[in-house]
């Protein structure tokens, strides 16, 4: 099958698993593992990301399929689909606010104000009104500031977060009279017991130049199965693509239409280009690692991360990760250059890959060790393995 009739083919499946639902998976673990505290073995933290990916989010919604796409946040270790994560890292800053205001308004600069130029720009903007102080702690003009100045209404105010920021650094909200006028202003005035700790206020500048915006990150969901014939199926939610289920039918007829346009007369170099275009409808990749006894190791990953991450990712749940080792791909290519993306090895939108020990290292260790070495997987990992149906 040529392989524009292929996509057509592979899109028009995607189409009908996106209508029909998905298939749910059984495990053979009894009970359900909790999440327990940070301070647990690595081993058994692994475990228990195992068993909290296979049920519920963070909103008790049971999960449909065995490659949901899910986020962790930074900031409570709960586990979010996409459309949740924004609304609750906002939640969770919001309550930090009670807890530590300084960390938490500098929290909100970074995360909930899109333009990062201009968060730039008003952080830049709030040091130097800091810096005025420390610099000059006796000059009673750099203690106060006039909220409707225009450096700081267009800089400043304009950014989320911002005058929380002030207002938790020390900083008090009062209405003063103009000098030599009539009329009131409000104006940020830094309060008694702030000016005698400037080396707080000192450390509040530096904690607020080197702030990050809190984003949850992509969760692998390291899961491992039992041997099974179903390891080659996949069946990917909706959030693994770029598209709707509408705008992917439609861009389904549209291809095919062309292809019956343009036949067969087609060069090696416009189906490459085609292939690639095809590619970049997917943001997420769930990847499969078979193992020597059958076992299989799936993890999910963003269609741009390079191989590396999929190295680091499998390594981690080795029992000997220092025996050298080699990943084979869909069509028998040997994964070696690290810095590829999946995207650019065709790892997209998922695929199953072929573990294999270096043969010699492999011989020369069983030969020391007197014993074969017959599972790659950490232990704890395959007595909670899972039967795919």
């Amino acid at each position: 099958m040529p392989p524009n009739e292929a996509y057509i083919a592979a899109g028009a499946a995607a189409v009908a698993r996106l209508e029909t639902g998905h298939r749910k998976v059984k495990t053979q673990a009894k009970g359900t593992i909790q999440l327990q505290g940070a301070k647990q073995r690595e081993g058994d933290r692994e475990v228990n990301i195992l068993s909290s990916c296979k049920n519920m989010d963070a909103s008790g919604k049971e999960f449909t399929t065995v490659c949901n796409v899910l986020f962790k946040c930074p900031l409570t270790g709960k586990l979010l689909r996409k459309d949740e994560k924004d609304i609750h890292i906002r939640k969770a800053i919001e309550m930090m606010s009670y807890t530590n205001p300084v960390s938490a308004s500098i929290m909100k600069i970074y995360t909930f104000n899109k333009d990062q130029e201009m968060v730039k720009l008003g952080v830049e903007t709030v040091t130097k009104y800091l810096n005025n102080i420390i610099d000059n702690p006796n000059e009673e003009k750099y203690h106060t500031i006039k909220i409707s100045n225009k450096v700081f209404q267009e800089k400043i105010k304009c950014l989320e977060g911002s005058l929380d920021f002030f207002e938790a650094v020390g900083f008090e909200k009062k209405t003063l009279p103009l000098p030599g006028q009539d009329i009131q202003d409000e104006f940020f005035v830094l309060s008694f017991k702030a000016e005698k700790k400037l080396d707080d206020l000192l450390r509040y500048r530096d904690l607020l130049t080197s702030g990050t915006a809190v984003r949850a990150t992509l969760e692998r969901q390291p899961r491992v199965f039992a041997p099974s014939l179903q390891a080659a199926k996949f069946d990917l939610p909706d959030d693994f693509y770029n598209l709707t289920v509408e705008e992917i039918k439609r861009e389904q007829q549209l291809r095919k239409e062309k292809l019956e346009r343009e036949s067969v007369l087609r060069t090696k170099a416009m189906r490459q280009r085609e292939e690639q275009r095809e590619m970049k409808k997917y943001r997420y990749t769930v990847l499969r690692t078979r193992f020597p006894d059958g076992y299989i190791l799936q993890g999910i990953f963003y269609a741009q991360e390079q191989l590396s991450t999929l190295f680091d990712f499998v390594c981690k749940h080795l029992q000997n990760d220092w025996i050298p080792y080699e990943l084979i791909g869909p069509c028998g290519q040997k994964l070696e250059d690290e810095k590829m993306s999946f995207r650019d090895c065709g790892l997209v939108p998922s695929a199953l890959l072929i573990f294999s020990w270096d043969a010699q290292v492999l011989s020369d260790v069983q030969a020391t060790d007197r014993q074969k070495v017959v599972t790659a997987l950490k232990k704890e990992l395959i007595c909670n393995a899972e039967t795919l149906e």
